[in-house]
């Protein structure tokens, strides 16, 4: 699962750096496209432009030309007067080699006032040039600017796409001033150009890819130029299903909302469509050549195809310029990549499940192993006869060794809880544990792990009670008895302490008192599955790094604040509220929250043990158990030794010893085969506490 997120990270990392990059290099192979088309276009304009003035300047153009204005103004201007003047055939005779040779469908020359005084089409004589949407590039040919025009609708019949003669048929004109004798312009040459041909030829030649175009726009919107997809416009009822149909001045950049491509209808009529993005960018914003438009994120075009673009606005030439593609196009190599990306990354899933599931499997069988030699009640030397106990780690079960017929308590560690982590503590507590020889501590026979993988220790079998369940069964217990088990333990942990051990987890559950070998009130020990060694960090990963180690009832305020900067005096603060807990039969501090116990660590005063019970407590014992509590270590006996030479001199109000112990065990004949550690117990501790054995700080 680790190689497959690590993979899965590394391949979205790598597709997203590549579709960056496919992106970056569409926007540039748009940007080259449409500025070379916009290169090319100005150079055929000004081509024009340049012919047009040679055209006009012509000597004999020229005189002809001025004396066609003299004679219009003679006459009046009319048309039958203007067709029988001299000058018309010798002028149509010096401009037709002219329009031959560049391409041009026709020529008209007109005065300052607008009036038509030649042409190639008789119908077009005496008429006034003007048109309103025609007004800029008239007035910059009049200032004496040669001029190339917008394509317009023609106002006579002239010849379609098809050749048959049609009104309104797209013409442009390049225009330039005939100068007159006071050296301003006294009449226009203007020579008409088909839009089809050189103009739109010229922003066709670099079509990126299958459904690239570049296309001319004016201020409104409206294709100047011919668009790729005039046949499919048809079929969207955009253009007249005509064959001298069109875009030309027809087709409006407006955007859908849907792909009409696809059958879909636009909501609204066309009229009421917003333009495109990328016209209305160019319109309103004319962003220049040197830093156009570009959206390569995509967008609704004119036929609601999902596309991309760069764009630009020609302010000398009053137009814009845009290339776009079909988006599907233009990122059909970022689909690939995702077709495949996704295929890997599905056989990556498939393998990682199979074998997650294959190590699913081989665990569970290993545990239904495992489980089936508990079942059996075999563990090597030891026959396991019945559970006692069961906690964190692993149960406890009552055994009897197979040879010696001893009873004998066996732990073992559950398999579905069977880590590397927790094998390492479960190993770690019965090499710390043997490692003791004290009466008071608990004993360890034997250790071992099974053929199928079954971790277990056993250790010596107690018929006892531990002492949290003593005290809630038969209540406080006597001042002297009391002294005389802290005693006991203090036996168990100075032992511990001069081995640089501390135990960590002293509480009521983890120490038992039993009768052996004819002594009563005889104190064990247990748990030393938390045990650390004192001013070493060689275990954190073992007892948790950052976490609060213990028990919460019973732990130190050093250890609520720094779980690894405690020392052996933790454990005589856990034995001071173990003492509290036998002559009270209440913990230190009690509250439903676990953290309101830890903050009353830090900070609460204990109420005296005496006070508490409301009963009369030795002094002296009451004394030494509320120094235990104090909140600074160094307020504490110093060591287990020290604080045993304490316990040795107070006086108990009622005394306890052999005799009394063994009325009470012979009163009490009940005997119980205690769990020998805290899981066996845990069940009895209290309900504000229970299974919180490890709290994080500050949660």
């Amino acid at each position: 699962m680790a190689a497959l997120i690590a993979l899965v990270i590394a391949g979205l990392w790598v597709r997203t750096h590549i579709e960056d990059a496919i992106q970056d290099q569409t926007a540039a192979e748009l940007t080259t496209v449409l500025r070379a088309d916009v290169e090319a276009l100005k150079l055929w304009m000004r081509i024009q432009e340049e012919n047009a003035a040679v055209i006009a300047g012509d000597p004999v153009i020229r005189k002809l030309v001025l004396e066609l204005l003299d004679y219009s103004r003679t006459t009046g201007g009319k048309p039958a007067q203007l067709d029988d003047a001299p000058q018309q055939l010798p002028l149509a005779a010096e401009l037709k080699p002219w329009v031959d040779r560049q391409a041009y469908t026709g020529f008209v020359v007109f005065n300052l006032d607008g009036l038509i005084i030649a042409t190639d089409e008789d119908l077009l004589l005496g008429r006034n040039v003007i048109m309103s949407d025609q007004q800029k590039f008239l007035e910059k040919v009049l200032a004496g600017k040669p001029t190339v025009s917008h394509p317009f609708p023609s106002r006579i019949m002239l010849p379609g796409p098809d050749g048959v003669p049609m009104a309104g048929v797209p013409v442009m004109f390049v225009a330039a001033p005939v100068i007159g004798p006071n050296e301003k312009p006294a009449a226009v040459v203007a020579l008409r150009i088909d839009p089809a041909l050189e103009f739109s030829q010229i922003l066709g030649v670099a079509q990126p890819g299958a459904t690239g175009e570049t296309y001319a726009f004016n201020e409104q919107g409206v294709f100047l130029s011919r668009s790729r997809f005039d046949d499919q416009l048809k079929q969207l009822a955009l253009l007249p299903d005509r064959p001298q149909a069109q875009s030309v001045l027809n087709v409006e950049l407006r955007n859908p909302g849907v792909d009409l491509s696809t059958g879909a209808r636009a909501a609204l009529s066309r009229d009421k469509q917003p333009l495109t993005e990328l016209a209305e960018d160019a319109i309103h914003r004319k962003p220049g050549i040197a830093e156009p438009g570009v959206d390569v994120d995509g967008y609704l075009d004119y036929r609601g195809v999902p596309s991309v673009g760069a764009w630009a606005w020609l302010p000398g030439f009053d137009l814009g310029v845009a290339t776009e593609m079909d988006l599907a196009e233009a990122y059909r190599p970022v689909y690939v990549l995702r077709f495949v990306f996704w295929v890997l990354f599905g056989l990556l899933a498939a393998l990682a499940a199979l074998l997650l599931a294959l190590t699913l499997l081989a665990g569970r069988l290993d545990r239904q192993m495992r489980d089936a030699v508990i079942a059996v009640g075999q563990l090597g030397q030891y026959a396991l006869e019945q559970k006692i106990g069961e906690g964190g780690m692993g149960s406890v079960y009552r055994a009897r060794h197979a040879l010696l017929r001893r009873p004998t308590a066996v732990k073992l560690l559950e398999p579905s809880k069977t880590t590397d982590v927790s094998v390492a503590r479960f190993e770690r507590e019965v090499q710390l544990t043997s490692q003791l020889n004290h009466p008071n501590t608990i004993t360890i026979y034997d250790y071992g792990r099974t053929a199928e993988g079954v971790f277990y220790y056993a250790m010596e079998f107690l018929d006892g009670y531990s002492l949290d369940v003593l005290v809630r069964r038969f209540g406080p217990l006597p001042d002297g008895r009391v002294i005389n088990i802290l005693a006991q333990v203090c036996g168990s942990l100075q032992e511990a302490h001069a081995a640089g051990l501390m135990h960590r987890d002293i509480k009521p559950a983890n120490i038992m008192i039993t009768a052996r070998g004819g002594i009563f009130d005889f104190v064990k020990l247990l748990d030393f599955g938390l045990v650390k060694a004192i001013d070493s960090h060689k275990m954190q990963t073992l007892t948790a790094a950052d976490t609060v180690t213990g028990t919460p009832l019973y732990m130190a305020p050093e250890t609520v604040r720094d779980t690894e900067g405690c020392d052996a005096r933790g454990d005589l603060y856990a034995l001071g509220a173990v003492g509290y807990f036998l002559l009270t039969g209440h913990a230190v501090f009690e509250s439903s929250s676990v953290l309101e116990i830890m903050r009353a660590h830090v900070e609460s005063k204990p109420v005296p043990p005496s006070e508490r019970a409301g009963r009369q407590i030795s002094r002296s014992l009451e004394a030494v158990i509320l120094q235990l509590l104090a909140k600074l270590p160094s307020d504490r006996p110093q060591s287990a030794a020290e604080l045993m030479a304490l316990l040795e001199q107070c006086v108990p109000l009622e005394s306890w010893g052999q005799a009394e112990a063994a009325a009470w065990w012979q009163q009490n004949q009940e005997t119980r085969e205690m769990p020998v550690d805290s899981m066996a117990t845990i069940e009895h501790s209290l309900g504000a506490t229970k299974g919180y054995s490890e709290v994080r700080p500050g949660s």
